[in-house]
């Protein structure tokens, strides 16, 4: 189709798509479903080859929340039965991040539950970090604490952070609907705030809330223009006793229709295959390796993932690779952006490129789109796929609660 054919020449060249390109993909049918997975696995291949990043997290401190965040089980008021516990020891944290690692890991993201961190909760984190490069110096180190203040960026960085995540989630025009304790536009400043100290920007996305086909694109548009290295494409896990409980408003066929919009829209950047991976693409996580070249390894923060050995499996035969901790991720002239920005950083500088920021120079605001009403549902969404995985049911069948791992004294699963 016309279409496809467009996005697979554009992406192979590392241009972007149009806004009205990517929404075409979303709206594209189940009959064609593998021939837009089989383009987006050309412009995967061509800059990612069949390397597939493995990630692995370590939640540091688990619930308790002040922030009000639907999606999120770990929020204010959640009723979920999930591990809550205060932040875990250094040599704790390292032995969970050592096992990932021996799982074959290339990335260690440590993750803490709250609004953002004080003072002594950077300290406690550089500490950690140190305990688990003496174990593996070759090991990178994701760090994800929420809202960051002033200079903390530029702390995690000197103390060997590699990175930062902080997901945007849902668009702007939306963003209010599912979080009040904070704005989009704090978790803007707090992604311009960690590349500009030189860290590498991970920020993605996350679908299945209810949003819009215009939603999605609008996110997705808006982490390319902030120049976001790494793109984690969550689906919702709808926890009983959170808001969005009954929220299973996706299917197989739309999770790869996503990530096949999230690739177009970044053929040259880490697509990652973040939280729900199991839940909602299920059997056909495969086909999802031919879009993603990343994914997590074993179980997630508050919940449990399929077997570590069983991911293994899955890469192998597929007839994709684990990617070396050897090997570079992001494509050489990608690489060579960030390391500009590293070195601004290093000077002084914004550490943010114009063409990555998407302002025509320096840290402005970016430009924005216009949205689809709050709540607003695709045609798809609320035809083909609405109910398909039983809407307006809990499904506890599908969702398991972490039990194992950091916080237990069972073993992680890696």
């Amino acid at each position: 189709m016309d279409l496809l054919d467009t996005l697979t020449a554009k992406g192979l060249r590392g241009e972007v798509p149009t806004r009205e390109e990517a929404l075409a993909v979303l709206a594209t049918t189940d009959d064609e479903l593998l021939d837009v997975v089989a383009a987006a696995g050309r412009v995967r291949r061509r800059w990612f080859g069949r390397r597939v990043k493995l990630n692995y997290l370590v939640n540091l401190k688990s619930g308790l929340c002040p922030e009000d965040c639907s999606y999120c089980s770990q929020r204010l008021g959640s009723k979920a039965e999930i591990l809550k516990y205060t932040w875990l020891k250094p040599d704790q944290a390292a032995d969970a991040a050592r096992a990932g690692v021996a799982g074959g890991a290339k990335r260690v993201c440590l993750v803490a539950s709250g609004r953002g961190p004080t003072d002594r909760d950077i300290d406690r984190v550089t500490d950690t970090m140190a305990a688990i490069k003496e174990a593996d110096p070759a090991v990178e180190i994701c760090v994800c604490l929420g809202l960051l203040s002033d200079n903390q960026a530029e702390r995690l960085k000197a103390a060997g952070a590699d990175a930062y995540n902080h997901n945007l989630n849902t668009s702007e025009g939306t963003y209010g609907d599912i979080t009040t304790t904070h704005t989009y536009a704090d978790r803007v400043d707090t992604v311009r705030k960690a590349h500009g100290a030189g860290l590498s920007a991970c920020s993605g996305l996350i679908a299945g809330m209810g949003e819009s086909d215009e939603d999605l694109v609008d996110v997705v548009f808006a982490l390319r223009e902030l120049g976001s290295d790494s793109v984690p494409v969550n689906f919702l896990i709808p926890f009983e006793g959170t808001p969005l409980a009954k929220e299973w408003n996706l299917t197989p066929q739309r999770c790869l229709r996503i990530l096949a919009m999230v690739r177009f829209v970044n053929p040259d950047t880490e697509v990652r295959i973040a939280g729900g991976r199991e839940v909602h693409l299920r059997s056909m996580q495969p086909l999802g390796l031919h879009i993603a070249n990343s994914i997590f390894l074993g179980d997630y923060l508050t919940s449990e993932g399929q077997a570590g050995q069983a991911d293994l499996d899955m890469i192998k035969d597929a007839g994709f690779e684990v990617e070396g901790a050897g090997e570079a991720t992001l494509p050489r002239h990608r690489a060579d952006v960030a390391e500009a920005a590293e070195a601004a950083a290093a000077a002084g500088g914004c550490g943010t490129a114009a063409s990555a920021c998407g302002s025509g120079g320096g840290c402005g605001p970016c430009g924005g789109h216009s949205h689809a009403p709050a709540g607003q549902s695709s045609a798809e969404g609320a035809t083909a796929e609405e109910g398909a995985d039983g809407n307006d049911e809990l499904r506890s069948d599908l969702v398991k609660v972490r039990r194992r791992g950091a916080g237990t004294e069972l073993a992680p699963n890696a």
